[in-house]
């Protein structure tokens, strides 16, 4: 896997947390070391979960070699339509109702965005890939789209949230696919 699909990838795993940054930082409650406490958290998680998804993923890979591009291919369609579907279903959740500066409050935001980054992990688990190169860009392009968003959240009244999910949800798709095509066209 080239670093351009990888950082796709991380772009995709990201929007999650760019969306949940845009609501926090349109509170307008933040500080700036919230911002970047927040922003750590998310990254953080998306990357170390998604080296416990490959370690999950790389130990039964030789399992089912035969099928592994299905099951990545599977894995990430099914994260990119399960992003696209939440973006028109979940926009009452997108709203924090407890104080959001609260270390918990932070923890349970990046563990629930992190879940899809675990099973990436294990789709990963069953391709060629440097994990720890693909955590890092994980991780830290998550650090990076988290401030963002918080930080337009501030400026913004009006938060495109689903666009930014729906694009995520879309590329992560394309990446299934794009691996099913060079595994068809190897045979």
């Amino acid at each position: 896997m080239v670093f351009f699909e990888i950082l796709l990838i991380a772009i995709g795993l990201s929007m999650d947390c760019f969306a949940v940054s845009l609501g926090f930082g349109a509170c307008r409650k933040f500080s700036l070391k919230d911002i970047l406490l927040l922003s750590f958290l998310f990254g953080f998680f998306q990357g170390f979960m998604t080296l416990i998804g490959w370690f999950a993923g790389n130990s039964i890979q030789s399992l089912i070699q035969a099928m592994d591009h299905w099951i990545a291919f599977g894995l990430l369609a099914f994260i990119g339509i399960k992003m696209i579907w939440q973006s028109f279903h979940e926009e009452e959740e997108n709203k924090p109702e407890s104080d959001i500066r609260k270390i918990s409050v932070m923890l349970t935001a990046s563990v629930a965005t992190s879940i899809d980054a675990l099973i990436t992990g294990v789709g990963f688990g069953f391709i060629r890939v440097n994990i720890l190169t693909t955590s890092l860009v994980i991780g830290l392009t998550t650090f990076l789209f988290s401030v963002a968003g918080a930080k337009l959240g501030e400026k913004t009244t009006f938060i495109p949230v689903r666009w930014a999910e729906i694009t995520g949800g879309v590329v992560l798709i394309a990446i299934g696919v794009k691996i099913v095509l060079e595994h068809l066209a190897v045979i």
